[in-house]
């Protein structure tokens, strides 16, 4: 009987998931030239929606009212060139070549404009906005924002690449180099500064500037050898150095996931690192978690946390099983704007699983550690550390699965696209109206990238390949084990198993955070935790039904955590 029951229910997910490939197959090719369209529409002088702009300036969005975003803002710029400069580069789109010039010249006079953070040689480069005629914007503001500096470089260092495979180091070395450089001069100097984060509310310091900040320096580094520029090298990669060793000290070992902020006051699970994984994908890197690569074991472990983070939050994420695909946001106590998801979050998610899987394909194996089990464990209950070779029947599944569940995040954003295509900043957690700024061009960017990702399109390598920490780099890799958590429960309609107890990676006690348990194996409710390794924990089961809690009766379950390998609990409700 089970096993038929089994059987039915494995055919109903394959023909669920071959239901939403489809879809977003369609979604891909029909929104494709929809978002291309809206990112060159929203560039100066001539784009449909940025009238007023000058050349090569990306206004953020045309929205002039709740809320304001006509500027233009140096850290979506250089994310959307980089992805047009990639399109042009690959020979993806040829036609480019004009825009990505305006562009060039008009970040050049913005680096000279004098404005709040100071002059060109005074702080003045790390200042995040400016008006769309290419003047400073005096306004209050959370100032500096020090990614924008390296994020520019690292699009014109792509560029620069280009050129001189092309046989035009000349204007590299004469124009672009002087325009990198104060960029670079910038990052090498300011970047154990504290800064507002990409969201522009915390200052402190903030993983995905560091990351991209480290990544900038490393192409710098290399371009100025490669023309000559010899003086700077040594100390663009010292400094490169100290921030790789500076960037381990993000790890929250327990439960697993970078911490956003080192200040903020919350609980640091936000898109903030998601997006530093796709941002720092180099392919010839493989899965080194060093650099966070996308299929890394702490980035993929990572990525669980912080999706997981949003399941219980948002209205629309309603009756969603642990293991697909939930609407994501930037993190999960937002409330600007009333704290939406976001298409931008949802597209990376799915960006940095099929990143994931380009490299296990070009690898021909994945590899499973105690770090990212439980990430693989949504997806296989019975899965084990180890290497799975391409030819193993595990590999399959999981990576089948793995695609499966990434094209869920692009299948929730489809959802709450409009007909036209028209992708706004979020959409909202009741219903999934969109809402907040209209045609963001980061939306639409960040469509085109995971659009990209899917079709297994990668771009050019950075250097990321076998880089090391320093042996005197001092780390937060405080020794931690995974622990599945089974409980037999009978549930009705409605009703959910959560997990919750005594240490931070169990919610301490939380009913409100509590970690939603998956009923994939129904009347088998189960979920992977990484937790700290020989310790004493306490736990219970509660049942959530329309917000109504119903605790396990006592006493609280108890036992201490291994030194090393998985633990397996198998309980009973009581």
């Amino acid at each position: 009987m089970w096993r038929a029951l089994r059987l039915v229910s494995a055919l109903g997910l394959c023909a669920s998931a071959f239901a939403q490939s489809s879809t977003v197959d369609s979604y891909t090719s029909t929104e494709s030239p929809i978002a291309k369209a809206g990112v060159l529409a929203n560039i100066g002088p001539s784009g449909a929606k940025s009238s007023g702009a000058y050349p090569g300036v990306v206004i953020a969005s045309p929205s002039t009212t709740d809320p304001d975003y006509l500027y233009t803002w140096v850290r979506d710029s250089s994310l959307v060139f980089r992805m047009l400069i990639d399109q042009y580069t690959s020979g993806q789109d040829t036609t480019l070549r004009a825009h990505i010039d305006n562009f060039i010249a008009a970040e050049a006079n913005l680096q000279q404009v004098t404005n709040p953070s100071g002059t060109v040689s005074t702080g003045g480069l790390g200042e995040p906005k400016f008006n769309i005629n290419e003047t400073a914007f005096t306004g209050a503001w959370g100032r500096p924002q020090r990614d924008g500096p390296a994020l520019r470089s690292i699009s014109m260092i792509t560029y620069a690449n280009w050129l001189i495979a092309n046989k035009n180091e000349s204007y590299v070395t004469d124009s672009l180099w002087p325009i990198i450089k104060l960029d670079l001069d910038y990052v090498m100097n300011n970047w154990n500064e504290t800064t507002f984060d990409l969201w522009e509310e915390v200052d402190s310091s903030s993983f995905f500037t560091s990351a991209v900040q480290h990544r900038a320096l490393r192409q710098g580094s290399a371009l100025a050898a490669e023309i000559g520029q010899s003086s700077v090298v040594s100390g663009y990669n010292t400094q490169a150095d100290n921030i790789l060793c500076f960037l381990q000290s993000y790890w929250n070992p327990s439960p697993g996931f970078m911490t956003a902020n080192t200040g903020g006051g919350r609980s640091g699970r936000d898109a903030n690192t998601v997006l530093t994984s796709i941002h720092v994908f180099d392919v010839e890197a493989g899965c080194d978690g060093v650099t966070f690569q996308p299929c890394s074991d702490v980035a993929l472990s990572n990525l669980k946390v912080y999706v997981d983070s949003f399941r219980e939050i948002y209205s629309i994420n309603s009756g969603i099983r642990a293991d697909q695909a939930v609407a994501t946001g930037r993190y999960p106590e937002d409330v600007y704007q009333g704290g939406n998801p976001w298409y931008l979050a949802s597209f990376a998610v799915a960006e940095q699983l099929y990143d994931a899987l380009i490299v296990w394909s070009d690898e021909g194996s994945l590899t499973v550690t105690d770090v990212s089990f439980p990430f693989f464990q949504q997806f296989d209950t019975n899965i084990t550390p180890g290497i799975y070779s391409s030819s193993t029947p595990i590999y399959s599944n999981l990576t089948t699965a793995i695609r499966n569940f990434a094209d869920g995040f692009v299948a929730m954003a489809a959802k709450y696209t409009p007909s036209g295509g028209g992708l706004a900043e979020q959409y909202t957690r009741s219903d999934g109206t969109p809402t907040s700024a209209v045609d963001l061009t980061w939306s639409y960017a960040s469509a085109l990238t995971a659009f990209n990702a899917r079709a297994g399109k990668t771009s050019a390598s950075w250097g990321a390949s076998c880089l090391s920490v320093s042996p005197t780099c001092s780390t937060s890799m405080a020794p931690t084990v995974p622990v599945v958590f089974n409980v037999n429960a009978t549930t009705v309609v409605g009703q959910n198993i959560y997990l919750t107890g005594s240490v931070g990676a169990l919610t301490d006690w939380s009913t409100t955070g509590a970690i939603l348990m998956s009923s994939a194996d129904y009347p088998i409710w189960s979920t992977a935790v990484t937790l700290p390794a020989n310790t004493q924990i306490q736990y219970k089961y509660i049942i959530v039904d329309n917000g109504e809690v119903t605790w396990e009766s006592d006493p609280n379950n108890e036992f201490t955590t291994s030194m090393s390998g998985i633990t397996t609990l198998n309980d009973v409700w009581r």
